[in-house]
């Protein structure tokens, strides 16, 4: 389980399916009203606060990115609890965790991994090349870049291979293709891998 700080208000959370299967939660599981989900939502707020002061008080909002054989990234955003509507009951009275969530849940079939650094990115493409060439469009995203494959471009055998490298080099996000074409900048709009492999030479 990861944990990254987004703003005062909402954090990412980065769930492998090791950290489901550990809790005997399965894929869909995760958007319905069970006890197991709730112990695992109840830690992931506990980590939160541990790790990044994250105060879970108050309704949340959380979204649910389901990313092909990766995990799933969770998006927490708290919103304002009704201090009016607390302040009338005693103190014995108000409750221990004031969680209204909202659940969503988008599932993507997309492979999209963001890297902080472009050396570690041609590293990536050099050791990709072995199992893709014609794939990928580059993107610049929040001093990012980021990489983009359509699965319809890749054979369904070579994922797990391609994520395995892909979460070596670099870090899933869930940002769609849609925000990538209007916020990002588009680096390489085809076959980046093969792009940066022939003009990028890997650092010895």
């Amino acid at each position: 389980m990861k944990i990254e700080r987004l703003s005062p208000d909402k954090i990412r959370i980065f769930l492998t399916f090791d950290d489901l299967s550990e809790r005997g939660i399965q894929k869909e599981d995760m958007w319905q009203e069970i006890p197991k989900v709730h112990d695992l939502f109840t830690d992931m707020m506990d980590q939160a606060y541990n790790e990044v002061g994250f105060d879970a008080t108050g309704p949340l909002a959380v979204e649910v990115f389901a990313l092909p054989a990766q995990g799933m990234v969770v998006i927490v955003t708290r919103g304002k609890y009704d201090h009016h509507l607390y302040s009338s009951l005693g103190e014995d009275e108000m409750p221990e965790e004031i969680y209204e969530m909202e659940v969503t849940l988008e599932q993507s079939d997309s492979i999209v991994y963001a890297f902080s650094d472009f050396e570690i990115l041609i590293e990536a493409a050099h050791v990709l090349q072995g199992h893709i060439t014609e794939a990928g469009i580059l993107y610049s995203y929040k001093d990012k870049w980021v990489l983009y494959l359509d699965p319809a471009d890749l054979e369904d055998d070579k994922h797990p291979a391609l994520i395995a490298v892909l979460a070596e080099f670099g870090e899933a996000t869930s940002t769609t293709e849609a925000v990538l074409e209007e916020y990002g900048k588009v680096i390489m709009a085809q076959d980046a891998i093969k792009i940066i492999c022939e003009h990028f030479a890997r650092q010895e």
